[in-house]
């Protein structure tokens, strides 16, 4: 028998939380199309897909900062946003 029991019940639970909220952010950087041209948003699009890969590393893990990649990823559309309105003029 090992020293190394695993990840705990509640850790695993509060993974797949952080996992299910990263990927419901999914759902506004698909709907930005609404807001930013095709070319930036390619960016966007390719952005999230990144951190979906770092999220999945971190799920594979068990680590608790797959809880931080959610909120990462809206700060980072609310800025990028907020930046392509402000330097490039894009309207809803």
């Amino acid at each position: 028998m090992s020293g190394d029991a695993g990840p705990g019940g509640l850790q695993k639970a509060v993974v797949v939380v952080g996992l299910v909220a990263y990927l419901a952010t999914g759902f506004v950087y698909l709907t930005s199309g609404l807001v930013v041209p095709m070319p930036w948003l390619a960016v966007l699009w390719v952005a999230w897909l990144a951190g979906l890969w770092l999220v999945a590393r971190l799920f594979r893990a068990w680590s608790w900062w797959v809880l931080a990649a959610a909120p990462l990823a809206a700060a980072f559309w609310f800025l990028y946003l907020t930046a392509g309105e402000r330097l490039l003029g894009w309207t809803g």
